[in-house]
């Protein structure tokens, strides 16, 4: 009686220090694939949790936990990134399989925006959040951004069973497809419904296929050539609208059976909301082949967006208990907003202000507007109050977040700076989700250790950036002309000044 007392102490101190992966392996249902940048998911992992790639020079360094089994140590990412700028390059595997993320390569639906048809990789800076006290960086997925692995070890294929779960941002999403994380073809091809397994978050793809009560965005499953709530009809009225800042995703399927099933990251416990039999034509048996995807569809279908802070694919169908003790162990964890999205120099809301140029040759030339087009141009004290007018905005508090900063134009009150196309240009505001998105950017210090830069909150990899005389969103090395990386560092930084008008 006593050994069995002390067994079942030393169980429960046990469990009390697991990560999702142990609690998973407990289960019977082991970790195949693990990944998060925001912390360790097993108590005893000290490796490495993601990899960020320095645009100034191209250098990489590792990001790893503050301590075994701990939060990301995000003060080695910012010592690191500081007077450049930086993207995720590799998202590692803990389960020690090695099914690392890197960047998506070209698919049947879509080519990359890159010269070589891959995706964007992840501005490193777009998704700070706290855990447990500590700052940390969650994956921003902007429209065109991926990660994949077609060479997977150990994921389920066929009919076999399996779990995931993933922890994602539930105000960040929109109607593209697919913001995916999970099981997916190893060719980057649509080869047949039934072949992927994976999380969805959004509002669905346009088609009218798959949806659940209210107006989104919904956890669902991309089963390929189909988001499911449930079954046939794919509309769930039992799948809720998500409202919370933090959500937790599940799904598992195994042999003509698989379940959805969510809740708050933050609190609570998870709910149900399908868990039955498989849709008709083509999902009974599955045809999973094994590749790991997030951000993207199963060919590489790249329009959606969305944040995701980790999540794991397990082997075997893991058991609601188990999946529960692992809902807990996310709240545990302390997921919270930020204080603030942006650093460097402060800019107070309703202040008027002037952007002026560091470019060497190009220093008495300032950020104007004439018309709808977005360009540089010195403006003299001796100016006239027309000219003075179109180089000066009023700041607002961020349209599409609160968190940073949207710009009005000062002569057409109403209007704002938005990139369209990666240019920027100034647009009456229609008030509609994407206006708001492309209206707001976050100021950090700037990056050649001048002024500021104005970081494009929905694509964050991307910058206020002058080029040939005219404003664009811009990204260090990028596909674009605009994107050239010489002198990049002195185009996107400005020294903020009291306005002209």
């Amino acid at each position: 009686m006593i050994s069995r007392i002390v067994f079942t102490l030393a169980a429960t101190a046990t469990l009390a220090t697991a990560g999702p992966c142990d609690i998973y392996a407990s289960g019977g249902t082991p970790c195949v694939a693990a990944h998060s940048t925001t912390r360790a998911l097993y108590n005893n992992y000290s490796g490495p949790l993601y990899q960020v790639l320095r645009g100034s020079d191209n250098a990489t360094t590792d990001i790893r936990p503050l301590s075994v089994g701990g939060v990301s140590n995000a003060a080695t990412q910012d010592n690191f990134c500081n007077g450049s700028t930086c993207l995720i390059s590799i998202i590692y595997d803990q389960s020690g399989r090695g099914n690392h993320l890197t960047q998506a390569p070209p698919g049947g639906a879509a080519r990359g925006p890159n010269v070589n048809g891959f995706d964007y990789l992840a501005g490193a800076l777009g998704a700070p959040v706290m855990l447990n006290g500590h700052k940390v960086y969650g994956v921003f997925i902007s429209p065109f951004t991926g990660y994949r692995n077609n060479n997977p070890n150990g994921i389920a294929k066929g009919d076999e069973a399996e779990g995931l779960y993933a922890v994602f941002d539930g105000s960040h999403y929109n109607t593209g497809c697919c913001f995916d994380y999970g099981n997916a073809e190893t060719n980057s091809l649509d080869t047949g419904n039934g072949h992927m397994e994976a999380i969805y978050f959004g509002t669905g793809d346009g088609s009218g296929r798959g949806t659940g009560s209210g107006s989104g965005p919904w956890i669902m499953a991309d089963l390929e050539n189909g988001l499911f709530s449930g079954v046939d009809p794919i509309n769930n009225p039992a799948d809720p609208s998500i409202t919370s800042r933090f959500v937790t995703a599940v799904l598992k399927g195994r042999p003509n059976q698989w379940a959805i099933r969510g809740g708050d990251a933050t609190s609570g416990s998870l709910s149900t909301y399908y868990n039955g039999v498989r849709p008709s034509n083509g999902y009974n048996p599955m045809s999973k082949e094994g590749a790991i995807l997030l951000g993207i569809g199963g060919d590489n279908s790249n329009n959606a967006q969305g944040t995701f802070y980790e999540g794991v694919m397990t082997s075997g169908y893991p058991s609601d208990a188990t999946e529960n003790a692992v809902q807990a162990d996310i709240s545990k964890a302390g997921y919270a907003a930020t204080a603030s999205l942006m650093s460097g120099p402060s800019i107070s809301v309703g202040s008027r202000v002037s952007f002026r140029v560091t470019t060497p040759s190009f220093t008495n030339r300032y950020i104007i507007h004439s018309g709808n087009a977005i360009a540089i141009q010195t403006v003299p004290q001796s100016s006239g109050i027309d000219l003075k007018q179109q180089a000066s905005w009023t700041v607002r508090a961020g349209l599409g977040n609160s968190a940073c900063l949207s710009f009005e134009s000062v002569d057409t009150p109403g209007s704002f700076i938005r990139h369209s196309q990666y240019k920027l240009v100034v647009n009456p505001n229609d008030n509609s989700k994407l206006f708001r998105e492309d209206a707001t950017f976050c100021l950090q210090a700037g990056v050649n250790g001048q002024g500021s830069s104005l970081r494009s909150w929905s694509y964050p990899a991307r910058y206020f950036r002058h080029y040939n005389g005219l404003l664009y969103i811009a990204g260090n090395s990028g596909p674009h002309e605009f994107d050239n990386p010489a002198l990049f560092n002195d185009d996107v930084s400005f020294v903020v000044s009291n306005s002209f008008a």
